[in-house]
């Protein structure tokens, strides 16, 4: 077989299993799996030897921010630090802070072509968007059976915050996503709750970064994941639970699934690495980690990590938030309910989920596979990403799991002014990687170019 491209001589891995093969590449797609393929006339050869062959990381949750006249580069930018991460595909949502949210008419669909004439030619690598629903829009659950059609079958709903829906929208929306092939994911706070501590707070003058996670501890997440699961299971619907942080709230999804409801819940790299201690910091420190959900206390992330060796949580999305210390984090010198929520880490997923999980001894490194590429690109409608197999997309990662390293804001190439993993020892480095047989990084240099990345519909045939 004529190949383009033959990655010879490393260890392919997985969801299933690891063992040492060439993958080879014709038009950009995998062709063959094979432990000796040798060469090829006109294939360029990429030894691997002594290198882990991954499928593309495929980053679901991102806050990735659109282009603007003062920062034209910054979606670009981000999907170029996705590339030295290893990330060949992320899902982006178009909520407000973005830059192209909902049209001004409320329009969902307008919305959605307005955000896409934002990103086109922009990224990198491949990507794609899940829309979010607001309290502000006209009617968005009308819209929902189109944006499906249209190859968005994913959509993102905040039970907080001034943009967030009430029950009877996420209700609808839940019922509308189950009937017509979509998937609903839902940020689990409770408001009521949040906003009476969140006042309690400030009006004794406990205003400090420290005191945003006092504001929402566990039992809000907890109840807000029990009510959005009840929901679900009375509108016959999926539903997807984002950034869950804590056991609390993991009980309840482990009681939805053994009861048969389709639930399922990412966690975070930052609940898996980081806890509450960082609170504890000077204050302009301490806000770099506002978050929502907050980190947890220490202890907790014993328990995430459980919660993805057994199956219970899907998967792990970085939550990205292209924040930076010296804009967006600033006003932590006024009260922490002003301090932007999230933080960036887009470039920091596959280091670190390697180093603490695989690393660590906490997962295999084929169960890392299948949480950060292949149930990933399975559940939110990727059909050609997601592994190393004959008919997927060539969207390979060479790593090197020998490298023992430091994490530094200097060495990334993310938007953001920091990293929340600043100082981190980690094993594992990427050395080079590929979208659809094309190198965009090689030897841990940036060899892509603007623009290469598509957009991707997606349909769940899952459903």
């Amino acid at each position: 077989m004529p190949f383009d491209l033959i990655v010879a001589g490393g260890t392919v891995v997985t969801a299933d299993g690891s063992a040492r093969a060439d993958v080879g590449v014709v038009g950009g797609r995998i062709a063959a799996v094979d432990p000796s393929l040798g060469a090829a006339d006109g294939a360029r050869m990429v030894r691997a030897d002594g290198l882990l062959v991954l499928p593309g990381v495929v980053d679901v949750h991102t806050h990735t921010r659109v282009a603007t006249d003062a920062q034209p580069d910054r979606f670009y930018q981000e999907s170029v630090a996705a590339s030295f991460g290893g990330t060949t595909t992320f899902l982006a949502f178009n909520n407000p802070g973005t830059g192209a949210t909902a049209a001004a008419d409320g329009s969902l669909l307008r919305g959605l072509r307005q955000w896409q004439a934002a990103t086109s030619d922009d990224a990198a690598v491949d990507y794609a968007v899940s829309l979010v629903i607001t309290g502000q829009q006209s009617d968005p659950i009308a819209e929902l059976p189109e944006a499906i059609e249209a190859g968005v079958p994913t959509f993102k709903a905040f039970m907080v915050y001034d943009f967030g829906v009430d029950d009877a929208t996420l209700f609808r929306a839940l019922r509308t996503t189950g009937r017509h092939g979509g998937l609903l994911q839902v940020h689990c706070e409770n408001r009521t709750i949040l906003e009476a501590r969140t006042q309690d707070l400030l009006a004794s003058g406990r205003t400090a970064p420290r005191f945003h996670a006092e504001s929402r501890p566990p039992f809000v997440e907890a109840e807000a994941t029990h009510r959005a699961l009840a929901l679900a299971r009375a509108a016959e619907a999926p539903v997807y639970v984002v950034h869950l942080s804590c056991r609390e709230a993991l009980r309840h999804i482990r009681d939805a699934q053994a009861e048969g409801l389709q639930a399922f819940a990412e966690t975070c790299p930052h609940y898996l690495v980081l806890s509450d201690r960082q609170y504890e910091l000077p204050d302009e420190d301490a806000a770099c980690f506002v978050i929502s959900p907050p980190l947890r206390e220490e202890g907790q992330r014993d328990d995430l990590w459980a919660g993805l060796a057994d199956g219970s949580l899907s998967l792990i999305g970085t939550d990205h938030v292209p924040d930076r210390r010296s804009v967006e984090k600033q006003s932590w010198s006024e009260s922490f309910d002003r301090i932007s929520n999230g933080g960036p880490g887009i470039e920091t997923l596959l280091a670190t989920v390697y180093s603490e999980g695989v690393a660590g001894g906490r997962i295999t490194v084929e169960r890392m596979v299948d949480l950060l590429s292949t149930t990933p690109a399975r559940l939110f409608g990727l059909a050609s990403k997601g592994a190393v197999e004959e008919g997927r997309d060539a969207d390979l990662v060479l790593f090197d799991p020998a490298v023992r390293r430091t994490l530094t804001q200097a060495e990334l190439h993310h938007t953001s002014d920091y990293t929340p993993y600043e100082g981190l020892d980690v094993s594992g480095a990427v050395r080079s990687v590929f979208v659809r047989g094309s190198a965009v990084v090689v030897d841990g240099r940036f060899v892509g170019r603007r623009g290469y990345g598509q957009f991707q519909e997606r349909e769940l045939t899952w459903r």
